[in-house]
């Protein structure tokens, strides 16, 4: 793992949307794994700031997002589906042909599942894969004690997960209890993973992950360490309890 310590979430977003750019730029039809949540909404807005100014073009971009929830219409404002579009995917010239995101409203979910491993495995597969992480470790909705063998699966939310995303809802009840989300080996598929973190809730998490040569389930952010490519980038806050510690990144 290489680590980028950024000073603040607009720092760590910019240098995230760099990456980003510069990999579309050098290869047009790249294939772009995305994520939502809190984490990467500076980064999409750097983004869609670099495309007005610059123009750079999404016109062969493909995107595979990593997750949506189950019984959710893909027109519900708490829909994955909706937030990317509100977030991104209106502001920039990506195809709707070349959006994927699961169909959390599917007739039979398992077979959608499997739909969408194909999708994900076309041509040389997934170029760069955007991931934030959970105070618990998670990556995707992939919780704690999640197979690092699983591909794109159904998920039960936990009680932690939920109470986490209710603030985009008006009470806890009406977070869904399910969600698609791609696995924890369809993600490691990617050939280069960013992994985005902010913010003193998730200094304790990183001190577990980065303190540590383990690897654990029980910490689905640790199949990271598996992965040839993998930079993370995170602010001051999230590294906090690191630096008081004087680690050294290896």
């Amino acid at each position: 793992m290489k680590i980028l310590e950024a000073k603040n979430y607009h720092e760590m977003s910019s240098i995230a949307a760099k990456i980003i750019i510069e990999k579309v730029q050098s290869k047009p039809d790249a294939k772009l794994g995305l994520a939502t949540g809190g984490t990467p909404i500076g980064l999409y807005e750097e983004l869609i700031q670099d495309y007005r100014s610059n123009r750079t073009s999404y016109e062969r971009v493909c995107t595979y997002n990593l997750d949506e929830y189950v019984g959710i219409n893909p027109e519900d404002s708490n829909s994955y589906r909706y937030f990317m579009e509100e977030h991104l995917f209106a502001h920039i010239n990506v195809p709707e042909s070349q959006i994927h995101i699961p169909d959390g409203t599917a007739e039979d979910l398992e077979a959608e599942c499997e739909r969408y491993d194909v999708e994900l495995n076309r041509g040389e597969g997934v170029d760069i894969q955007i991931l934030g992480i959970g105070s618990n470790g998670h990556i995707g909705f992939n919780e704690p004690g999640t197979s690092f063998s699983s591909h794109t699966h159904i998920v039960d939310l936990t009680e932690t997960t939920r109470k986490a995303n209710a603030r985009f809802f008006q009470r806890l009840e009406e977070v869904p209890t399910q969600a698609i989300t791609m696995g924890i080996a369809s993600i490691l598929k990617a050939k280069e993973i960013l992994l985005l973190v902010s913010g003193i809730n998730k200094a304790e998490v990183m001190k577990k992950l980065l303190t540590t040569d383990e690897v654990d389930e029980q910490l689905p952010a640790s199949a990271l360490k598996n992965h040839h490519n993998v930079t993370i980038i995170a602010d001051e806050e999230a590294l906090s309890l690191l630096r008081e510690k004087k680690f050294q990144y290896k």
